[in-house]
């Protein structure tokens, strides 16, 4: 399945539903996100779930969305050129909705101890200040 895609640890969604920014930040607590950020690639999309779904202390692993934009987009600042040349991840972001075309039911997650790596080097950034979200 080709993307882009949305990653989140909402219930389901149904297809043809709208998802738009102001709500609440799957990264930071008591944050609303100004954007919604997406990826094309599966492997990006499925740590934003991963991380998303850990961050919120559940015991689900979240969500991925087949989206379609339904306004313009552009590079997600946050990973393009700030950390990484140019934007290997294809991570985007936009302040218009996000057509749910279809759920990614299969994916494959990453083992636990890739995971936990991730979340700690997360947990070092945000003790250091630097988990700054250009929103």
């Amino acid at each position: 399945m080709e993307g882009p895609f949305y990653h989140g640890t909402r219930s389901a969604l149904e297809v043809g539903a709208e998802l738009v920014p102001g709500r609440g930040s799957n990264f930071h607590q008591g944050r609303v996100s100004n954007h919604l950020y997406f990826s094309a690639l599966v492997e990006t999309a499925v740590w934003g779930a991963e991380l998303a779904a850990a961050l919120a202390g559940g015991d689900s692993r979240g969500r991925i969305y087949l989206v379609q934009p339904v306004g313009p987009f552009e590079d997600d600042p946050n990973v393009t050129n700030k950390r990484f040349p140019g934007n290997p991840t294809q991570s985007f972001r936009t302040r218009h909705p996000l057509r749910v075309v279809a759920e990614l039911e299969s994916w494959q997650g990453h083992p636990p101890d890739v995971l936990q790596a991730m979340l700690d080097h997360l947990a070092r950034l945000r003790e250091q200040g630097l988990d700054v979200i250009d929103d």
